[in-house]
């Protein structure tokens, strides 16, 4: 066992803490599915990034991780219902429903998840502001703290790689 692994005891931490960390989700998504989901969620990312120390405070450090994927899982359902929306007021077939059409947006919004996930992240965050929460270029500067033509480089940085992955060479 390396000095990691001995300094958090992941599995320490979720017996003393994954209780608690489900029914903190469950109070904010009232899903226990959901709740569940992102409970493992938090758990695997901590497993990814290995905290090098014991944690001071484990469950303040969970609820910052869960929530931050939260917020995720709720933009993701964000883009999902614009598309949903987009494509049925394109179509005019909202009571049309498939399993085929609904894997196909799961596939689409995948696709768009794992192409902002490539992103940088001040890319990512300058586009995610702009187009889910509808902010302005000089909202997202002050937000950032970057300036405003580096705000617009970097939502036509994200909009080139949107393009690239809706129409591949």
């Amino acid at each position: 066992m390396t000095d990691r692994a001995a300094a958090l005891d992941i599995g320490g931490v979720y017996a003393a803490h994954g209780h608690w960390l489900q029914s903190w989700l469950r109070r904010r998504t009232r899903c226990p599915h959901r709740a569940s989901d992102l409970a493992q969620d938090t758990f695997c990312r901590i497993i990814e990034r290995r905290p090098a120390e014991a944690l001071a405070d484990p469950r303040r450090y969970l609820a910052v991780i869960a929530r931050r994927l939260l917020i995720d899982d709720v933009r993701r359902r964000e883009i999902e219902r614009a598309y949903l929306d987009t494509h049925a007021e394109l179509h005019g077939d909202t009571d049309e429903l498939t399993p085929e059409r609904i894997a196909a947006a799961t596939q689409l919004l995948d696709g768009i998840m794992l192409l902002l996930g490539g992103l940088s992240t001040q890319v990512r965050v300058a586009f995610l502001l702009r187009r889910v929460d509808g902010l302005s270029h000089a909202e997202i500067a002050a937000e950032l703290e970057i300036s405003e033509r580096t705000v617009k480089r970097h939502i036509a940085r994200a909009y080139a790689a949107c393009y690239e992955f809706a129409y591949p060479a």
